[in-house]
């Protein structure tokens, strides 16, 4: 049986969720256990101690890091980043239901793959329905100041989730 309160994460969202929140403290509170790849582990570590996130996500010890590769399938290595790859891999592995991506590609392949999908927003929303006091509007202006690329669609989609969870709680 899958594990629903697990979460296989991808370099881009603990990128995101650094710039919008400080820190990854959410998936502490919202997920029992989240899982990084080595592989996206690397992704992050690639620019150096200084790195944007790179302290961050040090800190972060209480996350579930790899201490081996994965081996993906030739479909997954061919079609996606090796992040994306190991993330689709390792929920297979550790019979993850649910991964966090958030490039459109990846998610469109893990979902292909009969995976549930969410990213840095999602978590966030999640958040915000679990009673966090958080303003969506300026984590996504804090993620665009950190280049993190959000569609105008999918910004008018997440903001609009939002406002509908806090009309729910009033």
């Amino acid at each position: 049986m899958p594990d629903t309160d697990t979460l296989v994460i991808n370099t881009g969202p603990v990128l995101a969720l650094v710039a919008a929140m400080g820190n990854l403290s959410l998936l502490k509170h919202l997920y029992r256990k989240v899982i990084v790849p080595l592989e996206v582990h690397n992704e992050i570590l690639a620019g150096g101690a200084f790195a944007f996130g790179v302290k961050e996500f040090q800190e972060s010890e209480w996350l579930n890091v790899r201490d081996s590769v994965c081996s993906p399938g030739p479909i997954l290595v061919h079609s996606l980043d090796i992040g994306e790859a190991a993330v689709i891999q390792s929920a297979f592995d550790f019979s993850v239901n649910r991964v966090c991506i958030d490039e459109a590609l990846g998610r469109r392949v893990a979902r292909l793959h009969g995976l549930k999908v969410t990213g840095s927003l999602g978590v966030i929303l999640k958040a915000i329905r679990n009673g966090y006091d958080i303003d969506l509007s300026l984590c996504i202006e804090k993620m665009r100041c950190q280049g993190v690329w959000i569609s105008k669609r999918t910004q008018d989609k997440a903001l609009r989730m939002a406002v509908n969870v806090l009309d729910e709680r009033t």
